[in-house]
């Protein structure tokens, strides 16, 4: 790294650090990137922050909507401190690859927090039972920058398909899509996100809906292009009146920062998830029972160095 990109760095963690204290400040001001509303990231994002500022009071943290593939880009120029992320994403950032412009060189692995699916959520009316089945349909999904906006594209192409080919395309948040399936405005619903999700068990509790299974085929073009993906089970009776088990593309929320990013904040944060399990799990019970040792869990992205202490300060062997 040349002495002008170091320079650059290290200003830039240091408006993170200070920014909306004053020069000067003694507080400890900074920006955590989440989700949608309507998701799961904002609402577990608004748990750290409630105990990291009531167990530090000299930090103030702000917490924003984000998306999975926006948040490591902004992690990356130094617009945001502690931000979660996709794993897919960001191991996708590291070598540039699409939907990324160019290798992410600033983006470090904090912790795992639960895993999260793709869902892909059809009113049982549509007549949807397959990629194949969309073509024609209207669908609803997240802006541009979402992690499900961009695996909804790679879905599609499993069956040659685009954007073009189906009747519409709505990019809105979870909750308003939720609104669009229930008012009939949207045939299927698609959305990366915890199980089960809010918006889909409020689109539940008023329409019959079904989840479409990723068959062994379909997964493993997505496996072959990015080895962080999983291939779980969604169980019967995760949705009220949803009775079939069916498969779904699954990867890991985690959170990252910048590699030089302040330690002290850095441990702030992984301390309080590590030691709030029954809070977390108030918030989505995907986050029950998690361990220090499912957190420190390698997905390919480099520990940020006060991760790595951390977690062997917490026992966690070959950190």
């Amino acid at each position: 790294m040349s002495l002008l990109n170091k320079a650059i760095r290290q200003t830039t963690a240091a408006t993170i650090l200070l920014a909306a204290t004053g020069f000067g400040a003694q507080a400890q001001s900074f920006v955590m990137a989440t989700g949608q509303q309507g998701g799961s990231w904002y609402p577990v994002g608004g748990a750290i922050k409630a105990i990291v500022e009531r167990e530090n009071p000299d930090m103030d943290i702000t917490v924003t909507p984000g998306a999975g593939v926006s948040n490591v880009v902004g992690v990356d120029a130094g617009r945001f401190a502690i931000a979660f992320a996709n794993s897919i994403s960001t191991v996708d950032s590291l070598s540039g690859k699409e939907p990324f412009r160019k290798p992410t060189t600033n983006v470090c692995n904090l912790g795992i927090l639960y895993p999260q699916y793709f869902q892909i959520v059809a009113l049982a009316d549509a007549g949807i039972d397959s990629v194949a089945d969309m073509e024609g349909k209207r669908l609803t999904t997240q802006q541009l920058g979402n992690t499900g906006e961009f695996l909804t594209r790679e879905l599609l192409s499993t069956a040659g398909l685009t954007f073009d080919d189906l009747a519409s395309v709505a990019n809105t948040s979870y909750s308003d899509s939720a609104s669009q399936m229930k008012d009939g405005q949207a045939d299927f619903f698609t959305l990366g996100s915890s199980l089960p999700t809010g918006s889909v068990m409020d689109l539940s509790s008023s329409r019959d809906i079904v989840l479409i299974d990723v068959d062994e085929e379909t997964f493993k073009y997505f496996k072959d292009n990015n080895a962080a993906f999983q291939r779980r089970e969604v169980p019967a009776g995760s949705y009220p009146g949803f009775d079939k088990t069916v498969h779904a593309i699954s990867y890991d929320t985690h959170m990252v920062a910048p590699c030089d990013y302040d330690g002290e904040v850095v441990k702030a944060v992984l301390g309080a998830v590590a030691d709030n399990n029954e809070s977390f799990a108030a918030v989505t019970r995907s986050m029950a029972g998690l361990t220090v040792e499912e957190m420190a869990t390698d997905i390919g992205v480099p520990f940020h160095p006060a991760a790595k202490e951390f977690y062997a300060e917490r026992g966690v062997s070959g950190m």
